[in-house]
């Protein structure tokens, strides 16, 4: 079972290698690590400025390395830092291409980032005869995708009716993005069955939070109930099974820390809401918390919708798996998530202004 005490205990002191580390997930992850007393290296893609957006706070805290996932040279040489430490490194592998819509404008880029970029870390642990304790590769609810007819007996299914997905469902991937996921999960284990390379795959449902990009549902919501009166959405009826992001770094650490190589991890709130219902509770909380007055919205499917029929009608996960190996469940309500995540967008306007795509 997994405590607070025993993650300290396998975390202090060891060497921790966070791939997309300056991102959402993994800036609140090398946070997260730091608290638990671990050596945190990350790395992040090589730009001219060498700016960290999410990690100034803590970059002198850090080792950082620079470079592309798809440059198996700059993998290997960040990797082999790991070998001069006593105690066997940890690898979260959260590097990714990860905007569904924009994998469609950028399919060769999503796949290389996500797929050979995960071939490039197996493959350099093998080559540098690295021991490795655990790798975590963050897979995604969207590799579910929508359900497949044609295997119904293998789903399972709500009192209500709904699909309820868990790590025996079927994957039906509806993207280049989740297409690019199951390649990098099926990598993961298959590099298991032939070096014994003891990686993890974890499926974290819809994350949510503060320093999400305003590109994603929840950010886009926010920002634009932030700066206008009214609010412009695509499809608004899909169902998501939303997970605050301090959750899901738990989830993660809990899954990487306990779980067994070879196997899959899914996490999430454990239950969903339409995107419509989700507008309407994000809005009514900022203006329970006086940030803004009432909304319009203007829903239009043809300006904000995803390619042909690629969207993905309904995900809720059980983690019961998890639970059961950890005692790993949600701390966080969703209307306790939700203000945390508005109060920060509304604080750190100067962060965020500047990438909207409203």
């Amino acid at each position: 079972m997994g405590s607070n005490r025993k993650v300290e205990e396998l975390l202090y002191e060891r060497p921790v290698l966070v791939t997309g580390a300056d991102g959402f997930v993994g800036s609140h992850l090398a946070e997260k690590l730091l608290e638990f007393g671990a050596i945190v290296h990350i790395f992040v893609r090589a730009t001219s400025s060498g700016m960290l957006n999410n990690l100034g706070q803590i970059k002198d805290k850090i080792i950082i390395s620079r470079g592309d996932l798809a440059d198996k040279q700059a993998v290997s040489l960040a990797l082999k830092e790991l070998k001069k430490y006593r105690k066997k490194p940890i690898i979260f592998h959260l590097g990714a291409q990860a905007h569904v819509g924009e994998s469609w404008a950028r399919p060769y880029e999503t796949f290389s980032t996500n797929a050979l970029g995960t071939l490039n870390i197996l493959q350099s642990i093998v080559d540098l005869g690295l021991d490795i304790f655990k790798l975590d590769t963050a897979g995604s609810s969207e590799e579910f995708g929508n359900l497949e007819k044609d295997m119904i007996n293998s789903y399972r299914f709500g009192k209500s009716g709904e699909i309820i997905f868990d790590e025996k469902s079927p994957i039906n991937p509806q993207s280049v993005y989740a297409t690019s996921k199951v390649a990098a999960d099926f990598l993961t284990r298959a590099f298991y069955k032939a070096y014994k390379l003891p990686g993890i795959v974890t499926r974290m449902f819809n994350n949510y939070g503060p320093r999400q990009s305003p590109r994603f549902i929840t950010g886009t919501i926010i920002t634009q109930a932030i700066c206008k009166d009214t609010i412009e959405l695509g499809y608004i009826y899909s169902k998501r099974d939303f997970c605050f992001v301090k959750d899901g770094i738990r989830g993660h650490i809990y899954a990487t820390l306990f779980g067994n190589p070879g196997e899959v991890y899914v996490f999430g709130h454990g239950e969903n809401i339409s995107i419509y219902d989700w507008y309407n509770l994000i809005i009514d909380l900022g203006k329970e918390m006086g940030y803004w007055r009432d909304k319009k919205l203007l829903s239009n499917v043809k300006t904000r919708g995803r390619l042909g029929k690629s969207e993905v009608e309904e995900l809720k996960v059980n983690y019961s798996k998890l639970n059961k190996l950890t005692g790993w469940k949600p701390k966080y309500t969703w209307e306790e998530g939700l203000r945390e995540t508005i109060k920060w967008y509304v604080g750190n306007k100067e962060k965020w202004i500047n990438r909207v795509d409203w």
